[in-house]
């Protein structure tokens, strides 16, 4: 058995960045050539180390610019004008139209991180939630007027 530490997830074997005992052949013949695994030496262990900590300050430098957009948000609305009969839209409005909206409020915010249960069809006053990191979240108000 070799110690190796993985340089992607392998199925039933860890994750990136995992050290892990696996037969010698496993590891001279498929993990070492294609570039999946390292030896575990002590050099590699330190740089892995290293690789880890500065991955998890990214991501606390991620947290926090989402956490102060957040906060510039707070209270955000945005409106957007359609075409309507009564209360009811000729089609619907989806995380598509909400992002176009935001984008023109120079808001840079992808469509996938607009939650929206169902599209929107009638006109009104709808809060939405934006997700702008995975532990960061927030509400805007989307109004839907007539045009």
């Amino acid at each position: 058995m070799i110690k190796v530490i993985l340089r992607k997830k392998i199925d039933k074997l860890g994750k990136d960045r995992d050290i892990v005992f696996v037969k010698d052949g496993f590891a001279r013949n498929f993990l070492l050539p294609k570039g999946l695994a390292l030896i575990a030496t002590k050099d590699n262990i330190n740089k892995i180390e290293q690789e880890k900590r500065k991955l998890e300050h990214n991501k606390e430098i991620e947290k926090n610019k989402a956490k102060e957009l957040a906060d510039k948000l707070q209270g955000f609305s945005c409106t957007i004008t359609v075409e309507a009969k009564d209360d009811n839209l000729y089609g619907s409005i989806t995380a598509v139209e909400i992002s176009k909206a935001l984008k023109d409020e120079q808001l840079n915010i992808d469509k996938t991180d607009i939650l929206l249960e169902e599209p929107i069809e009638k006109l009104g006053i709808y809060e939405v939630e934006v997700r702008l990191h995975p532990e960061v979240t927030i509400k805007i108000k989307v109004w839907v007027v007539k045009s």
